[in-house]
């Protein structure tokens, strides 16, 4: 599993971000409707779960353009979460659109000092894309290894703390 020794976030860190008044922008890829909806449920869960109010979403065609959209909206944010899928096919395309949007989205939070919460799954299958987006079994996320909505959401808001001083 992916997830092992990954850090707890708790109420108490999330909650930091809510009375810092942080703001935060969810980008989502289009692409895998059912996989999408469980990172942006997530990612918003995490929000409520710091106190900030429902973050605007805005989606995007796929994975490959997620870097544009969240250079275009970091300047008027302190957290941006990107959150995509993309499935291993039998071409190497996959790898094109893995590397572009990692690079794309490193280079976005790097050179805006803007937090992005990496919520892009990579997986072989969509069964290992509906687990880590907290949909194992279809009914709610039961048996779910992970969360990666919540995680980069999370994950934005305590960097965005830090980057804050506090």
């Amino acid at each position: 599993m992916s997830g092992h020794g990954a850090p707890s976030v708790g109420a108490a860190e999330l909650a930091a971000a809510g009375e810092a008044g942080l703001k935060a922008v969810v980008v989502a890829a289009s692409w895998h409707q059912e996989v999408m909806d469980g990172l942006v449920a997530g990612a918003l869960r995490a929000a409520a779960d710091a106190g900030i109010a429902t973050p605007e979403v805005v989606r995007v065609p796929g994975a490959f353009e997620l870097p544009v959209a969240a250079a275009r909206l970091a300047p008027a944010y302190d957290a941006v979460v990107a959150l995509g899928v993309v499935i291993r096919g039998g071409t190497p395309h996959f790898d094109f659109v893995c590397q572009g949007a990692t690079a794309g989205l490193t280079d976005v939070s790097v050179r805006t000092g803007t937090p992005v919460g990496f919520g892009l799954l990579t997986c072989d299958t969509e069964d290992q894309a509906l687990d880590r987006a907290g949909l194992a079994g279809h009914n709610g996320g039961a048996g779910s290894s992970e969360d990666k909505g919540h995680e980069a959401m999370a994950a934005a808001l305590q960097t965005a703390l830090v980057l804050a001083g506090r």
